[in-house]
Order: structure tokens, then C-alpha cells, then sequence
């Protein structure tokens, strides 16, 4: 299953990592090859940075590519945060909304400022929390509205068109413990005002992942 607590750390480990290396790898005006090698963190160390008290695990870190610094944060129980100055400080974005369990945020390429949440973290474990569908910011976070899924429960990942913003695939789990007519793989092309199911197997089969070819 995706995002065990093994692999949540190894994956926010391999993101916080990418980070700290862009920031000690020299930065050229022209196109190089660089040599990863263990010699260029060994000076580094791990420390907490937060946010301290997101009430259970994490379950999606999603960094600004055209932005650095800016990160978002989701929490199996406890919301999304975000860090505009690379984790010295975090705000909590979703408290107005109808859930606080988050199964995953992702941040158009092409817009920095539209932010996709699903709500509902997909990992089957005895405490998880349930979600209320899909929402949408178009500020970077400051105000989210619903746009729709209302009741796949839990959703695994969101995947954003790289150059159409408007074009997104959300892969819904279901609910875990019973028959769900609303697993499988979800797109909108207007922006979340309507949705087609675009793969669909049966009400006992959820969908946790999907990624698009960047070409």
C-alpha cells in the first residue's frame, strides 16, 4: 500500500533532500551536469521544523517548484499547512472546511496560486478519518471552495495537467469498509464543475495513485 510510515519518510525524506540540495549545489547560467555523491550532505543534519501538532501522520508534502521555500504540507487527521519561508514557519489553511483528514494537495505546474485538495487519507489502518470530497483554491490557500466527489471518501492523489490547469485526475479509494459506486479514476476538464469516471472496475475497486506523462 502507498504511504506507509516507512514510505512517507522516505518520500518526504527524498523531497526535503531535492530541496537541501538545490540550495548547496552551485546555480549556472548554463546547462551542467552535476555528480550527486553523499559528500554534498554529509555536512548536513536532520532537525524538526514542523508544524508540531498536525494530529497524526503526514500523508502528502508538496514543495512549489517555481517558488522555493514554499511548501504545503497534509496531515492524515489534522488538516493543510503551509510554509512560505522553506519551514521556519507554517500556517494552517483547511480549518473552515468539512474535514481535516487530507489523502493528498497538489499545486498546478503552470499556476502556482491553484491548490487541489482530496480529502480523506487512503491508508487502511484501524484510526483513519474520512473525507468530504475534492476542493480547489485559486489564491495559494488562503480560501478553498468544494468542487465536487463529495462521497469517495478517501481520496489517494491528484494530478494536474503540466501546461492546462483546468485538466485534473483524482484516483478515489472508496470507502474503505463497505461497496462504494464512486471508486475508480476521476477527470475534470473544466476546473471541477463536472467530473467523469474514467476508469471504473467495479464498488469494491479504489484507485490510489495516478500520474501523468509530462509530453
Amino acid at each position: 500500500m502507498r504511504n506507509t510510515p516507512r514510505l512517507i519518510q522516505t518520500s518526504l525524506s527524498t523531497a526535503v533532500l531535492s530541496l537541501l540540495l538545490a540550495a548547496v549545489i552551485p546555480q549556472t547560467g548554463h546547462a551542467q551536469s552535476t555528480v550527486y555523491t553523499p559528500a554534498l550532505v554529509d555536512k548536513l543534519s536532520w532537525r524538526p521544523i514542523g508544524p508540531a501538532n498536525m494530529c497524526g501522520r503526514v500523508t502528502d508534502f508538496e514543495p512549489v517548484e517555481s517558488r522555493p521555500g514554499t511548501w504545503y504540507m497534509a496531515a492524515a487527521a489534522g488538516g493543510l499547512f503551509k510554509s512560505v519561508n522553506a519551514g521556519t514557519t507554517w500556517k494552517p489553511l483547511f480549518q473552515d472546511q468539512g474535514t481535516a483528514s487530507i489523502g493528498d494537495v497538489a499545486v498546478a505546474p503552470s499556476n502556482p496560486d491553484i491548490v487541489w485538495v482530496g480529502t480523506g487519507e487512503e491508508n487502511g489502518r484501524n484510526s483513519v478519518s474520512w473525507g468530504d470530497g475534492v476542493y480547489k483554491s485559486t489564491d495559494g490557500g488562503k480560501t478553498f471552495t468544494k468542487v465536487g466527489l463529495e462521497r469517495s471518501f478517501q481520496i489517494g492523489h491528484i494530478a494536474i495537467h503540466p501546461q492546462n490547469p483546468d485538466i485534473v485526475y483524482v484516483g478515489a479509494l472508496g470507502e474503505l469498509w463497505g461497496d462504494n459506486e464512486e471508486r475508480g479514476l476521476y477527470r475534470t476538464q473544466d476546473g471541477g464543475k463536472s467530473w467523469q469516471k474514467i476508469l471504473d472496475l467495479d464498488d469494491k475497486t479504489g484507485c490510489i495513485d495516478v500520474r501523468i506523462e509530462p509530453s
